[in-house]
């Protein structure tokens, strides 16, 4: 099989700059074939939280959170690991076309307008400390990977933090709850072009689904459906 010159330019920097798997730490590699067919063979579920909050969406998930994959997935974030973004999207595109019926043949209505990705923000802190946006890095790789399904679909970057919320690791689902709720809105010029087509929530994890549901009630106030959720993993 020929490679992409993506996957082609990973191994010549894995030559150039030798690392250690961040999945399994194996060397020569920043992600090993194993890890990286473990992403591949990504086979998405419905995700369930515990006590779901009100207002969750349908959640897809590509992957459990554990082992290889929860690594990659903060090296992505924290690490700033920007090239495990494409394999990382691929699995998050794969859990959007298990969300969303895109094999239904035309005129069936989820093919007749374009699919829209709205990632989950980070805070404007967050980025500024990582230095990146992740989750936006993640929807953009899975739009990639949907388009070239012939897919039309795009990332509309919609939702913003109205005010200030604490770090969410520590707090258990009911004081995730509290520190979200009404915590997002959408920006009002992408408020029109979100109506245009079928919106899915994108975020890297599930856990408690509080987030999700936060951008579901986000939306909903103005005036977009939310098709479903999908995650590259679930706690």
């Amino acid at each position: 099989m020929e490679r992409s010159p993506i996957r082609a330019l990973d191994a010549v920097l894995d030559l150039l700059l030798p690392s250690v798997c961040v999945g399994c730490g194996s060397p020569h590699a920043q992600l090993c074939p194993a890890c990286r067919a473990l992403l591949e063979a990504a086979d998405p579920s419905r995700a369930r939280p515990g006590n779901p909050p009100p207002g969750l969406p349908e959640v897809y998930a590509a992957l459990p959170y554990g082992g290889a994959v929860r690594q990659a997935l903060l090296a992505h974030k924290e690490r700033g690991a920007m090239r495990l973004a494409p394999p990382l999207g691929r699995a998050l595109a794969r859990a959007v076309h298990t969300a969303v019926p895109l094999t239904l043949p035309p005129p069936h209505p989820h093919c007749a307008r374009p699919l829209l990705l709205v990632p989950m923000p980070s805070t404007a802190s967050a980025t500024r400390a990582r230095g990146h946006d992740p989750t936006t890095r993640l929807a953009r790789a899975a739009t990639a990977a949907l388009r070239g399904r012939g897919v039309p679909a795009r990332v509309v970057p919609a939702l913003r933090h109205a005010r200030a919320v604490a770090d969410q690791a520590g707090l258990d689902a009911a004081a995730r709850r509290r520190n979200l709720a009404g915590a997002l809105r959408v920006t009002r010029a992408r408020g029109g072009l979100l109506r245009s087509g079928h919106v899915v929530v994108v975020d890297d994890l599930v856990t408690t689904g509080a987030s999700l549901a936060e951008a579901a009630r986000a939306l909903a106030d103005a005036g977009v459906d939310v098709l479903a959720a999908a995650v590259v993993a679930a706690a």
